[in-house]
């Protein structure tokens, strides 16, 4: 690939889309046994790759073009009304950071986070060799973002740490209890994520790619400013 001359990449066969019915995907990867430096890191961040378990990755699929890179420029960031009634609602909890393990507490929150609200997705049904391959099989640039309610574990943030650029929100998961709906955990998770981009000055949190027309991404574009990957130029929306 062009402008990543050391670097190995991969195209995987056509396979069905996971997040428009009846379209099929290319994915475009780089070499997993790669150990990718900072510099690389930034830099295929800011070409839209993400990361997945041990890969990092892209879409590369001929024919469509909606999967669109976003990020949140953190210093210009304005919290909305919503943002603001999350954050006073969720006013005792605490968060840590911790190295993404397999444990029983964050496993039983994944768990039953997946059979509540993806068991009609391709991550359903659970298990242990799962969740390792998917949320344990990153670098050391990878972190838990954990939300505790008087000592309980009830929301955890998978995300990179792209050196000196941002931080990259990789995957949530929640307890799907309906009492806690009203707290809008993957929300208050990204606000504290954009807060910890902030204080660390580090320009950007990344959410991963926006399609238009899949309902489940509608959220990320509720942060804004935002900044969307389109033709290979960030352009700014507010």
């Amino acid at each position: 690939m062009t402008g990543f001359p050391s670097l190995r990449f991969y195209a995987t066969a056509p396979h069905p889309c996971s997040y428009l019915e009846g379209q099929e995907a290319t994915t475009l990867f780089v070499a997993p046994d790669t150990e990718l430096s900072d510099p690389e890191l930034v830099k295929l961040t800011e070409s839209g790759f993400r990361r997945s378990g041990r890969y990092v990755y892209r879409p590369y699929c001929d024919h469509c073009h909606a999967c669109i890179s976003v990020r949140i420029p953190v210093a210009d960031f304005k919290p909305k009304r919503r943002h603001q009634r999350t954050l006073r609602r969720n006013s005792e909890v605490i968060y840590d950071l911790s190295s993404p393990r397999l444990d029983d507490p964050h496993y039983r929150l994944y768990a039953n986070y997946i059979e509540a609200r993806h068991a009609d997705g391709d991550m359903y049904p659970p298990s242990p060799s799962q969740y390792e391959a998917f949320l344990a099989a990153g670098d050391t640039r990878s972190h838990f973002l954990n939300a505790r309610i008087d000592g309980q574990l009830v929301a955890t943030m998978l995300f990179d740490q792209i050196p000196g650029h941002g931080l990259s929100a990789v995957y949530t998961f929640f307890d799907p209890d309906p009492l806690f709906e009203p707290r809008s955990f993957g929300r208050l998770l990204i606000l504290e994520l954009i807060r910890r981009a902030r204080e660390s000055n580090l320009p950007y949190v990344y959410l991963g790619y926006w399609i238009r027309d899949c309902k489940k991404m509608a959220y990320k574009t509720e942060y804004r400013p935002i900044e969307m990957l389109i033709n290979g130029r960030w352009i700014r929306a507010d």
